[in-house]
């Protein structure tokens, strides 16, 4: 069937170049301010420690994210448990809080009595280093079961209960069939939480304050530095950001073309 060209394609191309139009010219704005001081902005100390500490951060908190996200989907969705929905909507709920609600949330329940006897056995996070990594994993951790869930249900439950006829147990099933079949899912959903675990701030900012050369990220040497008046230095930060977010997505988007050529390569053999 031949495929005609109608008005509500030409609105929709139209309201698409509008809004590539818009973003393309906020981007290259952001790219040609903080450019010039890119180089000053590597060489100076300050801002290759929070690089580090954005980099570092963010991977802990990434892997916190998977060892504990991926037990809760798996058990919202395989597991029969009581008050499913009202357990899935209090695990998803900071999903759609503003992040300096969740990060609210941290601070005042780390300072109260159960927060305070973790903090003498060693856990500190207010206005500490790693209050980052909690801060991130707050705002993350509902990002990762809604989209491991997710996968998880979309899978065919068939396979699993044949491997659980064949005499494998829940914990071979889980690492033997249902792992390797959402690892191309969960990969992509590692590059995404680590990505926007890179741009947090509002929960950041409320847990552990903005300090230099502690607790400052790349997001928080923005803050800093427009606070300053170095508005040089706070574009190149961004720039820098922007460029790791870029990279990113754009392995994120490669690694799905590769899956799904691979998948269309199988499926023709």
């Amino acid at each position: 069937m031949k495929r005609t060209f109608s008005l509500f394609d030409g609105a929709s191309l139209f309201i698409t170049a509008l809004v590539l139009l818009f973003l393309t010219a906020s981007l290259c704005t952001l790219a040609a301010g903080g450019l010039p001081f890119l180089i000053d902005a590597l060489r100076s100390q300050e801002v290759r420690f929070a690089i580090r500490l954005s980099l570092v951060t963010s991977t802990l908190s990434t892997l916190l994210c998977f060892l504990t996200g991926i037990p809760c989907a798996y058990a919202l969705a395989r597991c029969r448990m009581p008050l499913r929905r009202l357990c899935r909507l209090i695990l998803e709920l900071p999903l759609s809080l503003p992040c300096l609600v969740a990060g609210l949330c941290l601070l005042m329940m780390f300072a109260s009595g159960p927060g305070r006897l973790l903090r003498d056995f060693g856990l500190r996070v207010i206005f500490e280093p790693a209050g980052i990594v909690m801060a991130q994993w707050m705002v993350n951790i509902p990002f990762v079961i809604r989209l491991v869930r997710t996968e998880l249900e979309a899978l065919d439950g068939r396979l699993e209960f044949i491997a659980g006829m064949l005499g494998a147990s829940r914990w071979q099933r889980f690492s033997t069939v249902t792992l390797p079949l959402c690892r191309n899912a969960l990969i992509v959903t590692a590059i995404l939480t680590w990505a926007r675990a890179v741009g947090e701030f509002g929960a950041t900012l409320m847990l552990v304050g903005v300090t230099r050369m502690k607790t400052e990220t790349l997001p928080a040497s923005i803050y800093l530095n427009l606070s300053t008046g170095d508005n040089g230095m706070a574009m190149a930060s961004a720039l820098i950001l922007l460029i790791l977010s870029g990279a990113a997505l754009l392995f994120s988007a490669r690694f799905r073309r590769r899956t799904a050529s691979r998948m269309e390569g199988a499926a023709a053999l």
